[in-house]
């Protein structure tokens, strides 16, 4: 072999090297994670990878997202998420535990199962998306429900975001958050809330597809 073809060889096979493999993140959540009440494209998950892939990051997210679904429907559907090409996961459920007043307790169970299967048993990274819990069901089930969150993050070394919905009040108060971000449910974030719920997570997911190991 003359040197010129061994430089091509070698270069060849650097630049096969060099190539990285995509992640696939699965995105383990409800309606704030399925899009609902908005037009393809416009949802969290496609918002998130054209996001991810302005950033140059090799990813791709699979929308596992269920509108309705709690933490247990979650726990009940996970083996069916966590296909063998998946390489980290996104859990963000909570939101409809909260909205059917379910004692703290059992979704933090649950969710521990969740962590304890992806992070534990699988070895995969996870990313927590947390909820805060309003007021109205008394301190005591609010200071449960906040505190999961950051707890199991912590027990299972998963990365943590306090809240999905926190970025909206970011600066603004709650009567224009609504306006600007929310559908008309009040529940659900529209397009442009949707963008800046993707700004300010995107970072993170960045550095949850870091993490693995594709």
């Amino acid at each position: 072999m003359n040197k010129s073809v061994q430089l091509a060889f070698v270069a060849a096979m650097v630049g096969t090297g060099a190539m990285a493999q995509t992640v696939t993140v699965v995105a383990l959540g409800d309606s704030l994670t399925a899009g609902y009440g908005l037009p393809d494209g416009q949802g969290f998950v496609p918002q998130l990878q054209a996001w991810l892939d302005a950033q140059g990051v090799d990813a791709e997210i699979v929308n596992a997202g269920v509108s309705g679904d709690t933490t247990a429907g979650g726990l009940a559907r996970l083996d069916w998420a966590l296909s063998d090409d998946v390489d980290a996961m996104i859990v963000a459920l909570g939101g409809n535990d909260l909205l059917r007043g379910l004692p703290p307790a059992s979704s933090r169970a649950n969710l521990d199962a969740i962590l304890g299967e992806v992070s534990g048993e699988r070895g995969l990274p996870v990313l927590l998306v947390g909820l805060e819990a309003p007021g109205n069901y008394g301190p005591a089930f609010k200071a449960a429900f906040d505190a999961m969150y950051p707890e199991l993050a912590e027990e299972y070394g998963a990365l943590h975001e306090v809240s999905f919905l926190g970025p909206l009040l970011a600066g603004v108060d709650m009567a224009t958050a609504r306006s600007l971000y929310m559908q008309s449910d009040g529940i659900h974030p529209n397009r442009d809330g949707v963008a800046v719920i993707v700004e300010a997570l995107g970072p993170r997911v960045a550095d949850l597809v870091e993490m693995a190991d594709p």
